[in-house]
C-alpha cells in the first residue's frame, strides 16, 4: 500500500519515495503577515497538515519548515507595487515589526483552533537576510544576475528549462522591448534584491554589496528552505496560484545556485476555495476569518470537517449553508462516538486490522480525504463491527482527520439554561415526561440541545 501523491512537476500521481530512506523534508510557503488570513488561505494549511499526518501515519519522520514572509512581498506578487508589510504599517500607523507580531499571533491562534500541527521551524524572511545575500552572490558568480536601476535581477534566458513547472513556452518570453536601462532584459526576469527608493521611507531595509534595499519575495523561500532542509529536499507545497511565478522562480534560482536537479522531488499544490464558483476574495465575497465564523456560531473544527469533504487538489465551494451542513454532520458524528465510547465488548483483531488496511489504501491514494471520511461513516454504520471495534477505528482514523473525535467539547452554559436543565432533570425523576419535553423544547429554543445518555444528560450548543 504505497503512498501515491500527485506531482505538479510531472503532472501525474507518483509512488512517494523520499530522497533518504524514511526521512521526509517538507517545505510549505507560509503567510505574508500583513493582514488576517482568511478561510481560503487556511484551507491550504489544512491540506498540508493532512499531508503531514499521512506521512507520519506511513511511519515517515517528517521535518517541516514553513516560512513567514515579513518583508519583500509586493502588492503585485511580482516586482512592482508597494511592499505589503510596509503598506500595512503606513495604513495602521504602526511599526512594521508590530504589524508582523500581531498578525503572526492571530495566524498561530487559528492554527491551534483548527488543530493544525505546527511546523518544526518558522523562519522569518527578515531574520535571514545574510542567507539571501549569500545566495545572490552565488548566482552573480555563476553569471545569472544583472543590475538595473531598481535592483538586481535573475536572467531567465540563461536557463533552457525555465518554466518547466508551469509548462511555460519559451516562445514569447523575450517579446518586451527595452526602452531604457531601467527595464528588464526579459519579461520573465525577476528581482533578487530591490533597491530602496531615495530618499528612503522604508522601515525595513539592509545594506548589501549592491546597495541598500530588501530581498525579493521568491529568493526568501529558496534561501530559507535550503538552510533548514538542505540544497535538495522532498516536498514543496503551496497554492495553485504559486505555480506560474513564485514556484517557477524558486526553481530557477535554486537549481542555478545549487546545481541540483530536481531541486525539489515532489511539488504539491492545493486548489482554491470558491464562493459562487469563483475564487474567494474581497471583491467576490465569501471572505471570512475563523474569528468571524465563530461569531456566527461555528467552531473552527466545523470548518476543518468541511474542508475534509474535498480532496486538496480540487476546488471547494464555500457557503455558510454548506458550512452549517458540515457543522451538523460533525455534531452528529460526535454524538454517535460519545454513545459507543465506553463499550466493553470484546474486539476481534482481524476485523479491526482489515478496516485499518482499507483506510490506509484510501488515504494513500493522493490524500483522498472525502473517501476516507465516507469510509469512517461506513464503519460506524457497519453491522459487522461492534461498538468497541468501531471506537478503536475512530481513534485510529482521527490521527489523519485531526477532529478530536474522542474529546468532549467544553461549552459555557448560561445560568438560565442550567436552571432549566435542573428543572427538567427533576421532572424526569418524577416521571413527569410532559413537563420534561416542554422544558427540552424551551432549552432548544434558546440554542441548546440535550442528549439523554446512559451516563446522564449531555448538553451541546446548536
Amino acid at each position: 500500500m504505497p503512498l501515491r501523491l500527485y506531482n505538479t512537476l510531472s503532472r501525474k500521481k507518483e509512488v512517494f519515495k523520499p530522497l533518504k530512506n524514511k526521512q521526509v523534508k517538507l517545505y510549505t510557503c507560509g503567510p505574508t503577515v500583513y493582514w488576517y488570513q482568511h478561510i481560503g488561505n487556511l484551507r491550504m494549511y489544512l491540506s498540508w497538515d493532512i499531508l503531514k499526518r499521512v506521512l507520519k501515519y506511513n511511519n515517515f519522520n517528517v521535518k517541516h519548515v514553513m516560512n513567514i514572509t515579513d518583508v519583500g512581498h509586493l502588492t503585485s506578487d511580482a516586482d512592482t507595487g508597494e511592499d505589503k508589510i510596509e503598506k500595512a504599517a503606513k495604513k495602521e500607523e504602526k511599526r512594521a515589526e508590530d504589524i508582523v507580531k500581531y498578525y503572526l499571533k492571530v495566524f498561530k491562534d487559528d492554527f491551534k483552533k483548527l488543530n493544525i500541527i505546527e511546523p518544526d521551524v518558522w523562519p522569518r524572511a527578515s531574520k535571514h537576510i545574510k542567507e539571501q545575500i549569500n545566495m545572490i552572490k552565488i548566482l552573480e558568480k555563476k553569471g545569472f544576475t544583472y543590475k538595473i536601476k531598481d535592483g538586481i535581477y535573475f536572467d531567465t534566458s540563461k536557463l533552457k528549462d525555465y518554466g518547466k513547472l508551469a509548462k511555460l513556452k519559451k516562445e514569447g518570453l523575450k517579446e518586451g522591448k527595452r526602452i531604457d536601462k531601467g527595464e528588464k532584459r526579459n519579461k520573465t526576469d525577476f528581482a533578487l534584491w530591490k533597491f530602496s527608493k531615495q530618499p528612503s521611507k522604508r522601515q525595513q531595509e539592509w545594506k548589501s554589496p549592491w546597495g541598500i534595499g530588501y530581498p525579493g519575495w521568491h529568493l526568501e523561500c529558496s534561501a530559507m528552505s535550503s538552510k533548514y532542509l538542505g540544497k535538495q529536499f522532498d516536498i514543496h507545497t503551496g497554492g495553485q496560484e504559486h505555480i506560474p511565478v513564485h514556484h517557477t522562480n524558486e526553481i530557477a534560482q535554486s537549481e542555478s545556485a545549487f546545481g541540483k536537479k530536481p531541486w525539489v522531488k515532489y511539488w504539491m499544490h492545493g486548489a482554491w476555495l470558491l464562493f459562487k464558483g469563483e475564487k474567494v476574495s474581497k471583491s467576490k465575497g465569501g471572505l471570512y476569518t475563523i474569528s468571524e465564523l465563530e461569531k456566527k456560531g461555528f467552531d473552527a473544527l466545523d470548518y476543518r470537517y468541511f474542508c475534509l469533504n474535498k480532496q486538496y487538489g480540487k476546488p471547494l465551494n464555500f457557503s455558510l449553508k454548506n458550512l452549517e451542513f458540515a457543522r451538523n454532520t460533525r455534531k452528529r458524528l460526535k454524538e454517535i462516538i460519545s454513545k459507543i465510547k465506553n463499550s466493553r465488548e470484546k474486539k476481534n483483531k482481524k476485523n479491526v486490522e482489515a478496516a485499518k488496511k482499507q483506510f490506509l489504501e484510501i488515504i494513500n491514494d493522493d490524500i483522498n480525504t472525502p473517501k476516507a471520511l465516507s469510509f469512517l461513516w461506513d464503519v460506524l454504520r457497519s453491522d459487522k463491527l461492534n461498538n468497541a471495534e468501531k471506537y478503536e477505528l475512530v481513534i485510529e482514523f482521527d490521527k489523519i482527520f485531526g477532529l478530536d473525535l474522542d474529546k468532549e467539547e467544553k461549552i459555557s452554559i448560561p445560568i438560565e439554561i442550567k436552571k432549566l436543565i435542573a428543572k427538567r432533570q427533576t421532572a424526569r425523576k418524577n416521571k413527569d415526561f410532559t413537563t420534561a419535553d416542554k422544558l427540552r423544547e424551551k432549552i432548544k429554543s434558546k440554542g441548546y440541545y440535550i442528549n439523554d445518555t446512559e451516563h446522564g444528560a449531555k448538553v451541546r450548543k446548536l
